[in-house]
């Protein structure tokens, strides 16, 4: 795992169009599960475009600190290979 906002904000950047799962705290024991395409990466925020037919709005946007203090946990979705950030 990442120890600091820039080795994640970097390891997210080469990562831009990739397949992911994201696990996101929704607050009160509520945990939201996500699929989409990680879209952009920018100073402070990531952009997730998710799958239309399962959500109901199109992006999604969290900070590197959400990763850093896990908030939301990122998996990239491969054939058989699965990474976490």
């Amino acid at each position: 795992m990442a120890k600091t906002l820039f080795e994640i904000k970097q390891g997210l950047e080469g990562q831009v169009g990739r397949r992911l799962k994201l696990k996101a705290n929704g607050g009160r024991r509520k945990t939201i599960v996500r699929q989409g395409t990680l879209a952009e990466t920018y100073p402070s925020v990531f952009i997730v475009e998710l799958d239309q037919d399962e959500n109901a709005f199109e992006r999604v946007s969290y900070s590197y600190a959400d990763v850093l203090t896990e908030t939301v946990e990122i998996n990239f979705l491969e054939d058989h290979n699965t990474s976490i950030i």
